[in-house]
């Protein structure tokens, strides 16, 4: 006896049977038993191809490690010059972004701070495979405490004798230039120093 399938569209596949026993119809399924495995020669080809593919893969992960890092300090850098401005517009007092190139530390504090100092004050250490530079120009650079400093004013803008560029460098020689706008409402990360 052929079973016909309930949607119309011939018959069951061979492998199914009814039985009929009363007026229920039960159905045997037959499944042949498959086993699939690897072997042991199989895995060992996969973890060779494995360390050969980590091994060529290496060298271009550190690059982009080491790239990462210039990255983020310059991004850092400029977030903090950002909340330099913004302090400044909303405390009305100039702030200063000092660099000390030598430690490879800098911070923002307010220029003038009472007895007790900034409460607000932050400071940072860049990354120990990066250096910090400021180019300063013929002008006289604005220094707190005897380093240079960028110094922001009570209406948002950078003083006209902080330094034009600050650049970050990585143990491979790749620089990113933080430049100051034409406006002088804030710096720029670049790749190189001149503009695009």
């Amino acid at each position: 006896m052929k079973l016909r399938n309930p949607h119309g569209r011939g018959s069951l596949p061979a492998t199914r049977r009814a039985d009929t026993a009363g007026d229920s119809v039960r159905f045997k399924i037959r499944f042949k038993k498959c086993v699939c495995a690897f072997t042991l020669v199989e895995l060992m080809l996969i973890l060779g191809l494995l360390v050969v593919a980590t091994s060529l893969a290496a060298p271009a992960m550190s690059k982009f490690v080491r790239g990462r890092a210039l990255d983020s300090e310059a991004r850092r850098l400029a977030a903090l010059m950002h909340a330099g401005q913004s302090r400044a517009v909303s405390e009305g007092a100039p702030m200063v972004l000092w660099v000390d190139e030598k430690q490879g530390t800098y911070g923002l504090q307010a220029e003038t701070t009472g007895q007790n100092g900034d409460a607000k004050a932050e400071n940072l250490t860049v990354d120990a495979t990066l250096q910090m530079a400021v180019v300063t120009t013929g002008m006289t650079p604005v220094t707190f405490q005897n380093l240079p400093a960028i110094r922001f004013l009570m209406d948002g803008t950078v003083d006209e004798n902080s330094p034009r560029t600050l650049t970050l460098t990585d143990s491979a020689g790749v620089t990113r230039w933080l430049v100051l706008d034409g406006t002088r409402m804030g710096y720029e990360i670049r790749d190189t120093e001149k503009k695009p």
